[in-house]
């Protein structure tokens, strides 16, 4: 079998899940269609009681739908590995000639088609209600998107590879790491506002050169993409970091017998 039908078989499972469960397809669009609408009449309560002449739409409810589809890129990477370790697959899985660059892939495999959906579902909502529409920034909004992605598949492998060490209750450490990332990230202020410790931070999270360079854009101001291609270099040094570190904890886990116990009824 190639790897290419390998890593298919991956994606192929995940929509054999989610086929016969209502439970894990709802999800997908639910809550990002819940932040878009909440900050969607938002914008437009602030819109109406500024007099300044600034529009909160694409300042605001544009950062949320970013925000929001890095979380779901995370997620897309981590709901898929969690359904190894709720099912206790492991062992079957790498019983199999699979690789572990291939199973990588297939959890990123299903993040692009998950995340896609939020996507779609977000930038609908968005532009039809509340009347924001990326697409008058054409191809410029693609690398933004771009370094977002990269950067919630970093999260996402780093985030399983913190499970796969410290065991399946370790899972309530991941789900926060979007909102301990944002306010460093700079999603709905400029990095200006920040101290300068937390700015410091900031300079080393390729988010943070994407909201900047967004809200130039909204505001009509000069932006560099050289800035940007610094995010993008940063967010693809830490997809390789987070790939490392998975190799790492699964070679461990292999090595120490961790990897069994995770078949078994209890994982200790």
């Amino acid at each position: 079998m190639s790897s290419a039908k390998r890593i298919a078989a991956i994606l192929l499972r995940q929509y054999y899940l989610m086929r016969g469960s209502t439970s894990r397809v709802v999800p997908l669009f639910a809550w990002v269609a819940v932040d878009i609408v909440l900050w969607g009449f938002i914008t437009r309560y602030l819109n109406s009681v500024s007099h300044s002449g600034f529009n909160f739409v694409p300042a605001l409810l544009g950062a949320v739908l970013l925000w929001d589809f890095l979380a779901r890129v995370m997620q897309g990477v981590t709901m898929a590995f969690f359904e190894d370790v709720w099912s206790r697959n492991f062992l079957n899985i790498f019983a199999s000639p699979l690789s572990i660059h291939e199973y990588l892939t297939g959890l990123v495999a299903s993040s692009v088609a998950t995340s896609t959906v939020g996507l779609v579902v977000m930038v609908s909502i968005a532009t039809l209600a509340f009347g924001l529409s990326f697409f008058a920034y054409g191809l410029m909004f693609v690398p933004f998107l771009l370094v977002l992605f990269l950067s919630g598949i970093a999260l996402g492998i780093f985030g399983c590879a913190l499970v796969l060490r410290l065991g399946p209750a370790a899972e309530w450490f991941v789900w926060p790491i979007p909102a301990l990332v944002s306010p460093f990230a700079g999603v709905f202020y400029p990095l200006s506002t920040l101290p300068g410790w937390m700015r410091a931070i900031s300079y080393v999270l390729p988010p943070s050169y994407v909201f900047e360079g967004m809200r130039a854009l909204v505001a009509h101001e000069p932006f560099s993409f050289g800035w940007l291609a610094v995010g993008g270099g940063l967010a693809l040094l830490y997809v390789a970091l987070a790939g490392w570190t998975f190799m790492r904890v699964y070679r461990r886990a292999v090595r120490t017998g961790l990897i069994a116990r995770y078949s078994a009824e209890t994982v200790s």
